[in-house]
């Protein structure tokens, strides 16, 4: 019987220093590493990591593959979002750890607490806490009134 579960998406991040994004994302958002394969040169040629019950990879550039991180001071443009008990702690290590803060916790209007911050690797994370459960036709309401607020001049 096969027990092994391999995930339907896997997400890989490709940077120029894993090892150091590695220990980043420890101190910073409570990554657990599971493996790592360290290439000839002791660079991290890959690694596992996990946030919560999500599983990550992560390697250092390598053209072979066609890895090769973003450049300095760009930002990518996909967002982790990380589902937290408490938005404004998980924010704050993170920015404690380095991240650059990008928008402070705040309550939104489709019943979530979230702030957002982009790690020293470019990657942008935001922290959603729950803090209200809505219907469809609450939150239809708050959209509609939230965007109605946006289009006046």
């Amino acid at each position: 019987m096969d027990t092994f579960k391999e995930p339907t998406v896997s997400i890989s991040l490709t940077v120029k220093d894993a090892a150091q994004a590695l220990e980043f994302y420890r101190t910073a958002l409570g990554a657990k590493e599971c493996f790592r394969v360290n290439a000839p040169d002791g660079t991290v040629a890959h690694a596992e990591f996990t946030i919560g019950n999500t599983l990550l990879y992560i390697s250092g550039e390598a053209e072979a593959w066609h890895a090769l991180a973003m450049p300095e001071n760009s930002m990518a443009s996909c967002l982790f979002s990380i589902a937290s008990k408490n938005c404004d702690a998980s924010y704050e290590r993170a920015v404690d750890a380095g991240a650059k803060p990008l928008s402070p916790p705040t309550d939104q209007f489709w019943g979530v607490r979230s702030s957002m911050v982009k790690d020293p690797f470019g990657y942008r994370w935001s922290f959603t806490q729950r803090i209200e459960e809505l219907s469809e036709e609450e939150l239809s309401k708050r959209a509609e009134k939230f965007f109605a607020s946006m289009a006046k001049p």
